[in-house]
């Protein structure tokens, strides 16, 4: 565990209910876990009792995640309680909401709600319809792409942020250039790209015939940072895409907010409709259910001797990775990377990918970071320059130091 107080959590109110049918989905069958019931919805007692809990906590800043499954399932009223209880429970504290959907479900409706309470918006787009209807595909068989670009145009019209989550599957991986192309058209200037493995249900011994490969992985990564580095305006990315900009952080000798690449991971809970909490989003599953909110404090379990042992496990490489000379950069990646196909041998299945990946970006992202540090390093300051100097007019001069009027400058 890399922090010492819980700020942020992952909820999943719905469980693995979801309105699509996507081929590569590792948690279509966490139903299995709740077999009294053939649909998972959060309750309102519990809904309370982990926006009571939760926003207890001492942190000023935190962030709540929705996930499913398909979140959207509860319908807008169950969000607007939800507002509601932060609003109870929350006072003098910041929440940030962030809402990871298929935007199947979403209209005007969800839109402007998103908007009024600055909601951030994950959404699964893995590309134009030919790579995007490939797995991500209706209960029917009917692909989305369609309702997915649209949902995309609404969002953004409303001025909603977005994020366009990328799978990189065996298909997906083959073009680059016509996903990041693609996602710009929209107007998706926000881009997270997870590369998926799971194990084969028909042969558990190997990968599914719809995981990427290392080395396909490797060089989509590859021609994705070229396309972000040419991006680059002024010592900042003009496109924000999540792991390079994790890099960025590494380089800088900061703590990368992606937890894949951090020494040790553990920093959130995840909770599920019926408030159990467990681990990991890709760990939900017995052997990391560490109590239930109904009955157990979220402090409790976030400091639990399980919960920091699942943390730890995240450093207990393969004797190989002692001697690489991207350990620091890669730390091993994600656990669950390293269990899903057994002839990896307890290696991240992309541990070739990372090592053809950071082969051709490492000069770039030392060049790159250095600028970037700096610009950070400004921006910080000035910004501790404007909280020192307590309540501002809106058209005094900015405390930055800048010679602009506040509402034009670190007011806006």
């Amino acid at each position: 565990m890399t922090g010492s107080i819980l700020s942020s959590i992952l909820v999943k109110p719905a469980s693995p209910d979801c309105s699509m049918d996507c081929g590569y989905c590792f948690y279509s069958g966490k139903a299995r876990l709740y077999p009294q019931t053939n649909m998972h919805r959060m309750s309102e007692a519990v809904l309370e009792e982990v926006m009571r809990r939760f926003l207890e906590q001492p942190a000023s800043d935190l962030s709540i995640g929705w996930q499913g499954g398909e979140p959207t399932l509860m319908g807008l009223p169950f969000f607007k309680r939800a507002v509601e209880l932060e609003e109870q429970y929350g006072t003098g504290k910041t929440v940030g909401n962030g809402l990871q959907t298929n935007g199947i479900l979403l209209d005007s409706r969800w839109a402007k709600f998103f908007r009024d309470y600055k909601f951030l918006i994950g959404l699964s787009l893995d590309g134009p319809a030919h790579i995007h209807d490939r797995y991500r595909r209706l209960h029917s068989g009917d692909g989305t792409w369609s309702k997915v670009s649209a949902a995309a145009r609404m969002l953004l019209g409303e001025g909603v942020p977005v994020n366009a989550l990328t799978v990189v599957n065996d298909y997906s991986a083959r073009f680059p250039d016509e996903i990041y192309d693609h996602h710009k058209a929209l107007g998706l200037d926000y881009m997270q790209f997870i590369p998926c493995v799971e194990a084969d249900p028909a042969d558990p011994q190997r990968a599914a015939p719809f995981s990427v490969s290392a080395d396909a992985y490797g060089a989509f990564l590859c021609r994705i940072f070229d396309r972000w580095r040419a991006d680059f305006q002024g010592g900042r990315p003009g496109t924000s895409v999540r792991f390079f900009e994790s890099l960025l952080f590494s380089y800088a000798g900061f703590q990368p907010p992606d937890c894949t690449l951090c020494e040790t991971c553990g920093d959130y809970l995840v909770v599920e409709y019926n408030g159990d909490v467990y681990s990991c989003d890709f760990f939900v599953e017995p052997a990391w259910w560490l109590g239930n909110v109904m009955s157990d404090h979220l402090t409790g379990l976030f400091h639990s001797h399980r919960q920091r042992e699942f943390g730890r496990s995240k450093a207990k490489l393969a004797a190989s990775c002692a001697a690489c000379p991207w350990l620091l950069l890669c730390r091993g990646g994600c656990i669950k990377d390293r269990v899903r196909d057994p002839r990896d041998g307890g290696l991240s299945h992309f541990c070739d990918a990372y090592r053809i990946f950071f082969e051709h970006a490492d000069a770039d992202l030392k060049k790159l970071t250095a600028g970037w540090r700096q610009k950070v390093e400004t921006e910080e300051a000035r910004r501790a320059r404007v909280a020192k100097a307590g309540r501002v007019g809106r058209n005094d001069l900015c405390p930055c130091g800048s010679k602009l009027k506040f509402k034009k400058c670190c007011g806006r």
